[in-house]
């Protein structure tokens, strides 16, 4: 089997964009929006975090190619009840950056859980609404150079 090989593939130019959110307390939002979590700005850890674990997809996909990433970018948006993140990522290589930007997106969203989790805990210890949704690919694109 092994991993497909891409060696008479062309270099183009390739992104992608990947989505999730996780769902959170009002109060817990709060306390982010006021700058008050315990182990320091979620957002800019989750942004790092994000960052990182994109460029080491490799190493955690099996048969992900090693990809020279040129650009990796994560944003946030929150709301009420929920922290949305976007991760994008550009390179020029013979294969996709897909799992690169669901990767990234996906680290990003379990560092803010991380980060918040003594806030989103019930007595029990449990997390009754916490949880993480809608991660997609939001698009991909391929250009010849």
């Amino acid at each position: 089997m092994g991993m497909v090989d891409v060696s008479e593939k062309p270099i183009i130019r390739r992104m992608a964009q990947a989505a999730g959110r996780i769902y959170l307390s009002a109060e817990t939002i709060v306390t982010v929006r006021e700058g008050k979590i315990k182990k320091g700005d979620p957002l800019q850890a989750a942004e790092i975090a994000a960052m990182n674990a994109a460029k080491q997809t490799h190493l955690l996909i099996p048969h992900c190619h090693q990809i020279p990433l040129e650009t990796v970018r994560v944003d946030f948006e929150m709301s009420e009840d929920r922290v949305d993140a976007t991760c994008l990522v550009r390179t020029h290589a013979k294969t996709g950056v897909e799992m690169e930007a669901l990767v990234g997106v996906t680290m990003a969203l379990n560092t803010i859980w991380d980060m918040v989790k003594y806030l989103e805990k019930d007595q029990k210890g449990q997390y009754p609404s916490t949880r993480i949704t809608d991660i997609k690919v939001l698009k991909k694109e391929k250009q010849e150079v």
